[in-house]
């Protein structure tokens, strides 16, 4: 049996798939495919599996994987090697994931973190969140990809989940987090997802550690960068080429 599985960061919902932004993970990987069966048959009630190999299922395991790799690049800071976290996220509520991350830019951790909605989190602040950056991005499309990245080099694991930090979505919901295996995926979603958020200097604003909000202006002299429009603008161009390829053929 072969079996093809699909986990998105949003849910299948027509009218708001027209205005929000979302990555999904297809694969025929057969570790993924069993976890999958597993976790309906938990959910139909013929299995009582909650741990599985590569999904990390809500409300049973996400809030505590999330922590240890938060504390993993913690661990690797204070031993002197190499740690890094970015995330983009709807929403940073969770208050043990919060206090995680205060730990982890303690012991040294740049963390970057792009919350669209409500940040709990205050960034910037001497002493307990100095190596943490906070920027959110509201435009023409509700920006609503949950992607992590955890660690630097061949060490970096990237994630792709449909929970956002909040206690609703560790304990009072079926979610998933999922990793992304090949190298070629990885990088589209550095490229599609962290990288533009990262550039943007006309529509982000990073949060001060006040609690307000400060827009990202371009320098004298630099070009502007949209994250959103350099996703319209790349997708525009793989829309060409795809027309172009099947008027070749045709």
């Amino acid at each position: 049996m072969r079996r093809y599985v699909h986990v998105g960061t949003g849910n299948y919902n027509r009218a708001t798939s027209r205005v929000y932004t979302d990555l999904g993970l297809f694969t025929a990987r057969p570790e993924f495919g069993h976890d999958a069966s597993q976790l309906f048959n938990f959910l139909t009630g013929f299995s009582k599996r909650t741990r599985y190999k590569r999904l990390t299922v809500a409300p049973f395991a996400l809030h505590e994987k999330i922590l240890g790799l938060i504390d993993r690049e913690a661990e690797k800071a204070r031993s002197g090697r190499p740690a890094s976290i970015v995330a983009k996220l709807n929403s940073l509520v969770d208050p043990a994931t919060i206090r995680a991350l205060y730990r982890a830019s303690s012991a040294g951790v740049p963390i970057r973190l792009a919350v669209r909605g409500i940040c709990c989190l205050r960034p910037g602040v001497p002493g307990v969140s100095e190596n943490i950056s906070v920027s959110s991005v509201v435009g023409r499309f509700l920006e609503h990809t949950r992607a992590f990245s955890f660690g630097l080099g061949e060490e970096e694991e990237i994630y792709i989940s449909s929970a956002d930090w909040m206690p609703r979505n560790f304990f009072r919901r079926v979610e998933l987090m999922v990793p992304i295996l090949d190298e070629k995926a990885k990088e589209k979603v550095r490229q599609e997802v962290f990288d533009p958020l990262e550039r943007d200097n006309s529509r982000a604003r990073d949060l001060v550690s006040d609690g307000t909000y400060s827009r990202r202006v371009p320098a004298a002299g630099e070009p502007a960068h949209d994250a959103q429009q350099t996703l319209i603008d790349r997708l525009a161009r793989r829309g060409l080429r795809a027309v172009g390829q099947e008027t070749g053929r045709s």
